[in-house]
C-alpha cells in the first residue's frame, strides 16, 4: 500500500487528517481487502478510493495450498520496474514473485516474503537462483506480502486454527542484505506501531553472509532476528556451490559474526541444509563445530539442520539417521542444533524451491 499516495489524495479531496489513521487501522491492521469494507468511510469516499486506489502493489495470480493446508503458496505478479527506483530497473514486462505462508505449530502463521525478484547469489542447489536476478523489489511490494497474507487468513479466520500472521521470515526468493535500502524501509513498517505493529522479535533476516549487510543489520535492528544460511564449513566446497562465498569467504563471516558479538549477544541462528554425500559425515560435522567454536560465544549460536527439499535430480537430501547422527555430534560439542522441520515441499514452497514464473 502506498502511503504517500494515499495521503496525497485525501488532501486533494479535502478529507480529516484522521481519515488517514482511519483506513491505515482498516488495512494494515484489520486485514481488509477493499475499501469499500471501511464502514468508518462514507459510501461515496469508499466509491471513489476503490477506483482511484490500490491496496497491493501487485495481482494474485495463483494460490497454491497443501493437503494439510499446513503451507500456502501465492504467485504474484508485481508488473514492470518502470518509475521506481534507478536500482530497481533493470528488467521490463511482467515480474514474478512467490510468497509462501506456513503454520509450524497450531495457532501459528509465518510468512516466508521474498526481497527481490531472482537472486544474484547464484547458490547451485537453490532453484531461485536459476532464475537469475531480475530486480529488486521495493518496500511497498515487500511487505504487501505480509499485507497480502493477513487478507487471506482474516478472510478464512472462521476455518483456521489463527487468524493472523504471527512471525515473518525474509527467506523469499533474493538476498535482503543486497537490497538494504528497500528492505530496512519495510522492517521499519513492519514494526511500525501505526502500521503493522509487529515486534521486532517477530521478524528474521536469512543472509548468504554478507558482512557488510550484517554490520548494518546490527546498527538498525538489534532486537531483529539474525539468520545465516552457512551449509557448509569448508571454504572449497562453500566456494564450488555458493559462489558468493568467493567474496564473503567463512573468515570474513567469522570475523563479522565476532564484531556482532562484541555490540550484542542476541542469538543468531545458522542454517544448513544436509546434502546425501556433500556435508553430512560426521567429520562435516567436526569442521562446523570447529568453525562455530572459533567464533566465540557459541552459546549463542543455534544450528538449524534442514533436510533438502529437492528442485533437481544433482543434490538429495541426506537420510534422516545421518542428520540425527549429525546433530548428536554438534551437541556433544557443545553446539546448540535441532532438526528444522521442512514445511511446504508438496507445492514446491520449502527453503530453496521457490521459481516465480507466468507460465
Amino acid at each position: 500500500m502506498d502511503l504517500k499516495k494515499l495521503e496525497k489524495f485525501l488532501q486533494e479531496n479535502n478529507q480529516p487528517k484522521f481519515r488517514l489513521g482511519q483506513i491505515q487501522k482498516a488495512i494494515f491492521k484489520d486485514g481488509i481487502s477493499s475499501f469499500s469494507e471501511i464502514t468508518t468511510l462514507s459510501k461515496d469516499l469508499r466509491e471513489v478510493l476503490e477506483k482511484e486506489m490500490k491496496i497491493l502493489s501487485f495481482n494474485v495470480e495463483k494460490v497454491l495450498a497443501s493437503k494439510d493446508g499446513k503451507s500456502i503458496k501465492a504467485l504474484l505478479k508485481c508488473g514492470n520496474a518502470q518509475g521506481r527506483d534507478a536500482i530497481n530497473r533493470v528488467s521490463t514486462g511482467d515480474d514474478f514473485i512467490e510468497t509462501v505462508l506456513l503454520s509450524p505449530r497450531p495457532n501459528t502463521w509465518t510468512v516466508c516474503i521474498s526481497s527481490q525478484i531472482g537472486c544474484p547469489l547464484k547458490c547451485e542447489f537453490c532453484a531461485t537462483g536459476k532464475m537469475g536476478f531480475k530486480r529488486n523489489l521495493t518496500a511497498e511490494e515487500i511487505t504487501d506480502q505480509v499485507l497480502f497474507w493477513r487478507q487471506y487468513l482474516k478472510a478464512r479466520s472462521q476455518k483456521l486454527e489463527a487468524s493472523d500472521v504471527s512471525n515473518i521470515v525474509f527467506m523469499g526468493m533474493g538476498e535482503p542484505f543486497l537490497n538494504w535500502k528497500e528492505v530496512k524501509k519495510s522492517v521499519e513498517d513492519l514494526i511500525n506501531p501505526k502500521m503493522f505493529e509487529f515486534g521486532s522479535r517477530s521478524v528474521s533476516i536469512s543472509t548468504a553472509g554478507v558482512p557488510g549487510g550484517i554490520e548494518k543489520f546490527l546498527e538498525e535492528f538489534p532486537q531483529v532476528n539474525l539468520a545465516v544460511s552457512l551449509h557448509f564449513a569448508d571454504n572449497e566446497m562453500r566456494s564450488r556451490y555458493m559462489p558468493a562465498n568467493k567474496a564473503y569467504d567463512l573468515e570474513k563471516i567469522k570475523e563479522t559474526l565476532k564484531n556482532y558479538f562484541k555490540k550484542s549477544k542476541r542469538k543468531i541462528f545458522i542454517e544448513y541444509i544436509m546434502f546425501d554425500g556433500l556435508n553430512d559425515t560426521i567429520e562435516d560435522a567436526k569442521k562446523l563445530a570447529q568453525y562455530l567454536n572459533s567464533i566465540g560465544n557459541s552459546y549463542l549460536l543455534h544450528v538449524n539442520l534442514i533436510s533438502y527439499n529437492e528442485t533437481s535430480g544433482k543434490f538429495k537430501s541426506s537420510s534422516k539417521n545421518k542428520i540425527e547422527n549429525f546433530k548428536s555430534y554438534l551437541l556433544q560439542n557443545k553446539i546448540n542444533a535441532t532438526v528444522r522441520k521442512s514445511l511446504g515441499e508438496e507445492i514446491q514452497g520449502a527453503c530453496g524451491q521457490l521459481i516465480a514464473s507466468g507460465s
